[in-house]
């Protein structure tokens, strides 16, 4: 069988198992089994064949894809802002709306004390120890597996001596103050979680578990920010649908000003920034 013929039956498979994109999938997981960097050098090989020992590592890829896990458990990688991060079952694996998060702390400005709070895979605190050379970044987590990967990727993009780690129920254990606390909590009812799709419930509930209204966490957060932000300081939260509202109430109660609520690429509220004090 050619590369394309391999590829049409990989995405009919995917498409009869219910995978969203399929062939983006199928294209992707193939790419990983023939050691290519860019899904799109496929297209210069549709007529070479593939034996044996190259579709039998594919078809378990896509056996194991078709039963719902993620594609990024898969091929062990995400890209994020331009940047390759491993990603795996340890923490939630990070989003395309998370990198708007990051993107609207850097426009910002400049920080010179930064935590990340809820750190998972460290893709936020990577992300922002590269695009401020001179910050003191904090990562923090309540899970040590979470905060294991946080740090390989750290490692893996050279940061490990820019970053402090530091396992943490939210800001217990942190001294503080920081210019800037950015957050990605879990934000999702817990009555929501058994609706989520297959491959979202493969993320640890730890990530995903918000409490009743989802809000448990960014309540707590946003009681605890004030003592340790500076005066002005810079919170800067990804949240839920419909959330928007319910969190610009609390961050009001708790001395935020100059709250601002912005839209992702799907219009949806997703991102909240207030200032302390």
């Amino acid at each position: 069988m050619t590369v394309l013929e391999v590829l049409n039956a990989a995405t009919e498979y995917l498409r009869k198992k219910e995978v969203e994109s399929p062939r983006l999938n199928a294209e992707h997981l193939l790419a990983h089994v023939l050691g290519k960097k860019n899904r799109i050098d496929l297209y210069l090989e549709f007529e070479r064949p593939l034996g044996e020992s190259e579709r039998a590592p594919l078809r378990e890829l896509i056996r194991r894809r078709s039963e719902g896990i993620p594609l990024q458990h898969l091929l062990g990688t995400v890209d994020f802002l331009g940047n390759i991060f491993v990603t795996d079952s340890r923490a939630l694996i990070p989003r395309p709306e998370t990198e708007q998060l990051v993107e609207i702390v850097i426009t910002e400005g400049g920080f010179e004390k930064v935590a990340d709070i809820g750190t998972g895979s460290g893709v936020i605190a990577v992300s922002l120890a590269l695009k401020f050379p001179n910050a003191a970044v904090t990562a923090c987590d309540i899970s040590p597996t979470a905060l294991g990967l946080a740090r390989e990727n750290a490692d893996r993009h050279k940061m490990t001596e820019r970053i402090t780690f530091c396992e943490s129920d939210l800001l217990a254990s942190l001294a503080g103050p920081f210019d800037a606390i950015v957050a990605n909590l879990p934000y999702i009812p817990t009555g929501e979680i058994p609706s989520l799709s297959r491959e979202v419930r493969n993320d640890p509930d730890l990530a995903l578990d918000g409490g009743p209204d989802g809000l448990d966490l960014i309540r707590r957060l946003a009681g605890e920010a004030g003592g340790k932000l500076t005066p002005g300081g810079l919170l800067a939260l990804e949240i839920g649908h419909g959330q928007a509202g319910p969190v610009a109430e609390i961050l009001a109660i708790h001395n935020f000003r100059d709250i601002s609520r912005r839209r992702d690429y799907q219009n949806i509220e997703r991102f909240l920034t207030a200032r302390h004090g």
